[in-house]
């Protein structure tokens, strides 16, 4: 910390001493603030002073964050079009590659191909907080985009420069816990995304406990704002239901009988960092951790929502052509249209297995339109080696899961000895790895007309099923 402040510190002095070699002082032209920022930006490409260049690229992020979103607007439009390749010097790199297609000619292509607003991306991240900015920057480019495509070229240069940037190799994991800074303890209840935090003693509840854990990333330039973190919970054995997990009179065990370690709510912090991976390196780097500190930990999953499902089987439900709901399926889930269809019994035990039947289907067979598995929190995990192991019905249910899942929750299991094979299998043939018991609630005599789906998800070969697993895998319901 003290490090970090005294960098900081010596940065904003540079800084401002580098004002003296600037030609022009902080005064923003109020005739055309867009020429006068598009003018500093030219100025901090063509700059060869270090200090004078932190002084620029700290007016030109100070005057961006004056600007109100209908400026905003245009400074990336200017981006885009005023800061782009140069045409002549990236025509000419062309045509010398085509006479010699030779190693300097491959370079000087290389280089003229590249767009200048990445090297000015790069030097506005000379300015102290730089990095901080722009990633507040991307995060108005994100919506901006939506409504402008062509702003993507831009995003895309912010991503490319953000991967390099936040490379696991400058990431730092912490540990955030009880006596953690109340700062950083703030932000952990602001940024949790998947299971809100009420306040102050539902936090603790998370953290003080010897059977729970927490994790973040940090950035050295970030140093109290996480990019992303996962809350752990030690247990004997594999949960169904978050209800139990934190509800506050639980039993409570110590951290050395544990032999379950449940992953249940990883959030991500920043959005301007949106689509830059930090989750996958996180899990596995906690799971090195929590296996050094407690070498009875044999057991690694997770406890997570199915953000896609509700969605996904509305449409189902609306179709007669559905592959995955039968006339009769559809009939008995119409009672989903109740609100209240979770609180009676004979209801909850009559649309318990075909909403059982019909994730496993969402899981093993549904695609979106570019092939992939539609739920992302499964595309995540699946991504990163895990296996879905559990269905579990009613899982969650608070207003957020019941609307986004009909309460459904769904444990992966990352079984150690089989990431790398169960990565490959999802990642270079598309095959979901599950449980057998979760392949066995899907029919195997359906008609199957997506022949996506029929090629990518081979029922004849099923995954072996482990023995220490059976048993957990022969209740769907919490």
């Amino acid at each position: 910390m003290n490090t970090t402040s005294f960098f900081g510190d010596m940065l904003q002095t540079i800084t401002d001493r580098g004002r003296r070699f600037l030609s022009f002082g902080p005064r923003e032209d109020e005739g055309d603030p867009l020429g006068h920022i598009e003018a500093l930006c030219e100025t901090l490409l063509s700059s060869r002073g270090e200090a004078s260049g932190m002084a620029l690229a700290k007016d030109i992020l100070d005057r961006w964050q004056r600007f109100d979103p209908s400026m905003q607007r245009e400074f990336m439009g200017m981006l885009l079009q005023r800061f782009g390749p140069r045409t002549e010097r990236l025509e000419a790199a062309i045509e010398s590659y085509r006479a010699s297609q030779s190693p300097a000619a491959l370079l000087e292509l290389h280089v003229a191909a590249e767009p200048r607003r990445q090297e000015l991306i790069r030097r506005l991240n000379l300015a102290p907080n730089g990095i901080a900015t722009l990633v507040s920057m991307r995060e108005a480019l994100l919506k901006l985009k939506v409504d402008d495509p062509d702003l993507e070229a831009v995003d895309s240069d912010f991503a490319h420069l953000f991967g390099s940037w936040f490379n696991r190799g400058f990431l730092v994991l912490r540990p955030v816990s009880w006596s953690t800074p109340a700062d950083i303890l703030e932000k952990i209840i602001r940024y949790e995304a998947v299971h809100h935090i009420g306040g102050w003693e539902e936090l603790r509840l998370r953290l003080a406990p010897e059977d729970r854990r927490c994790f973040a990333f940090f950035h050295p330039q970030l140093i109290d704002d996480p990019l992303i973190f996962v809350e752990v919970a030690l247990t004997r054995e594999i949960p169904g239901n978050i209800a139990d997990l934190l509800k506050e009179d639980r039993g409570q065990i110590k951290a050395a009988e544990a032999t379950t370690a449940v992953f249940y709510s990883i959030s991500n912090c920043q959005e301007g960092l949106r689509g830059i991976s930090f989750g996958n390196f996180l899990i596995k780097q906690v799971v090195e951790d929590l296996r050094r500190e407690l070498p009875k930990l044999d057991t690694f999953v997770t406890l997570s929502p199915v953000p896609g499902f509700a969605g996904w089987l509305s449409r189902e439900r609306q179709s007669e052509a559905s592959e995955a709901l039968t006339q009769a399926d559809r009939s008995r889930l119409a009672v989903l249209d109740e609100p209240d269809w979770a609180d009676r019994p004979d209801v909850v035990a009559a649309v318990q297995p075909v909403m059982t039947s019909a994730a496993a289907w969402y899981f093993l067979k549904a695609r979106n339109s570019n092939g992939k598995v539609i739920d992302p929190v499964a595309r995540f995990h699946l991504g990163n080696g895990a296996r879905l192991e559990r269905i579990n019905f009613l899982g969650d249910r608070s207003t957020k899961a019941m609307r986004q899942a009909y309460g459904l929750m769904v444990n992966y299991l990352y079984k150690l000895d089989d990431i790398e094979t169960n990565h490959e299998a999802f990642a270079g043939r598309g095959e979901v790895v599950a449980a057998q018991a979760i392949r066995r609630l899907v029919p195997p005599d359906r008609n199957v007309r997506n022949p996506v789906a029929a090629t990518t998800l081979p029922t004849s070969r099923p995954f072996p099923l482990d023995a220490e697993r059976k048993k957990a895998n022969k209740e769907f319901t919490p």
